[in-house]
């Protein structure tokens, strides 16, 4: 398989020093006394928000200081490409920041913050795809003062590494059994079948069977991973997918182990009483479990699908580790993302056209070096793991599916991506409101004969 190109810019190590001499009027609270952030913008990118730690004057940028990423633009080559062709007719592609104090957010339709001033970063990306190029690392003076020793200094790093991924897309819905193509600019090539099922949830408690069965013959260990929930009435529950290579084999798979139930007197799954599924690997000639998502529906003005993912070590739920917990939009969907090295602050992990913020946890004590079972945090993995975009409610969804080449070692690895994305959108449909019915592909046979 052969990856595309991407490039994966960077914002971080941010800090700000205000001198006591340009202490602000008595109407303006000082930056040492109030939290200071920053708004961050990439020409037609989406903005992103991040705060600014504040240090005494006196004091240095630590040398050895960890990275600390504050904002993530991931950039594809047809990307690249368009923000070359606009600095052809126009000002060169610059980062533009602008800092402010006080803190973030509105207050009856008025910005809270108060800007300080603004910082721009010229960015030449030609080459970045092949190299790292480090655009600022280091102080720069921000404010309105002219002189550099009166004025507020800002500390921040710029860097553009390559971040090659593989590419997949769906050819249809994958409640309709599609193909999955891997993509290389005009190039598509098929590369995994989907089967989209129903599991019989009566037989849980049986024995794991042969690989070659259905994923739902894996019994012995669903319990614990699940809850039967059995109820009459408005539940969506025993849907599974199977994702086969070219030759028939079956290589991931994803299982709905606890159904989505609509909560005591609404039409909604609530956050308190999630549906979950299991996203399976092969080994040892059985299914077994490597990471689980849970997915449910927001209340209030987002009303959008909510969703967290967490790795399974050695198939046990109580050691599971949360990778990625955020919402998408139920009307204009949006891009399931794990992303370990964002802002773990509130997640800086956005996307073009996707306002998707997507946390992510710090290094695990626990360490392995096998990437067949898990795709584990532990310090070795860092940076973009995948993301997979989805459709909103109603709409024709063919998720397309980007992987970071560090974490696919064989077709396995691929194939749990793929598996975990189908999952996403098909919790999109489990979620929806009961008072919608939904398409005749997605309706139980065993329940209409009940």
């Amino acid at each position: 398989m052969d990856p595309c190109s991407f490039v994966r810019l960077t914002v971080g190590n941010l800090a700000l020093k205000v001198p006591v001499a340009s202490k602000p009027a008595r109407s303006v609270v000082h930056p040492s006394w109030s939290p200071c952030f920053c708004k961050i913008k990439l020409n037609n990118f989406p903005l992103q928000t991040a705060v600014v730690p504040y240090i005494p004057s006196e004091n240095h940028f630590p040398d050895n200081q960890p990275p600390s990423i504050a904002a993530t633009f991931h950039l594809s080559k047809a990307d690249i490409d368009k923000l070359a062709a606009k600095s052809i007719f126009s000002a060169k592609l610059s980062l533009k920041i602008a800092v402010y104090t006080g803190r973030r957010g509105a207050t009856c339709g008025v910005n809270s913050g108060r800007l300080l001033g603004r910082v721009l970063v010229p960015l030449d990306l030609t080459g970045t795809d092949s190299r790292a190029c480090v655009f600022h690392n280091g102080w720069t003076s921000v404010g309105k003062e002219g002189n550099k020793n009166s004025s507020a200094q800002f500390h921040l790093n710029v860097k553009a590494e390559p971040d090659r991924r593989f590419v997949f897309q769906f050819d249809g819905e994958p409640e309709c059994s599609p193909q999955v193509f891997q993509i290389r600019g005009n190039i598509r090539q098929p590369v995994f079948t989907c089967k989209f099922s129903f599991r019989n949830t009566g037989d849980r408690n049986q024995r794991s069977r042969p690989l070659q069965s259905e994923p739902s013959s894996s019994r012995s260990w669903l319990s614990s991973f699940g809850s039967e929930r059995e109820r009459p009435g408005k539940e969506r529950k025993g849907w599974s997918i199977t994702v086969h290579d070219l030759s028939g084999s079956p290589v991931a798979a994803a299982s709905m182990v606890t159904p989505f139930v609509a909560s005591p007197g609404s039409d909604r799954v609530s956050r308190s009483n999630p549906g979950s599924w299991l996203i399976l690997r092969p080994g040892d000639g059985t299914w077994k479990p490597w990471g689980r998502l849970e997915a449910w529906r927001e209340r209030g003005s987002s009303d959008g699908l909510g969703y967290r993912f967490e790795l399974i070590p050695d198939m046990s739920a109580s050691a599971a580790i949360v990778l990625a917990e955020s919402t998408l939009s139920s009307r204009k969907g949006g891009k399931f993302v794990i992303d370990l090295g964002s802002n773990s602050g509130g997640g800086a992990s956005n996307w073009r056209n996707t306002p998707v913020n997507a946390t992510s946890p710090a290094c695990s004590p626990r360490s392995s070096g096998d990437y067949g079972y898990g795709l584990w945090p532990f310090c070795l993995y860092r940076g973009f793991v995948m993301s997979a975009r989805v459709e909103g409610e109603g709409k024709c969804s063919k998720p397309c599916v980007e992987v970071s080449v560090q974490h696919v070692n064989c077709t396995e690895d691929a194939a749990a991506y793929v598996a975990l994305a189908a999952a996403v959108d098909l919790s999109m449909d489990a979620c929806r409101l009961f008072s919608q019915r939904l398409r005749k592909e997605l309706s139980n046979p065993h329940d209409i004969l009940v």
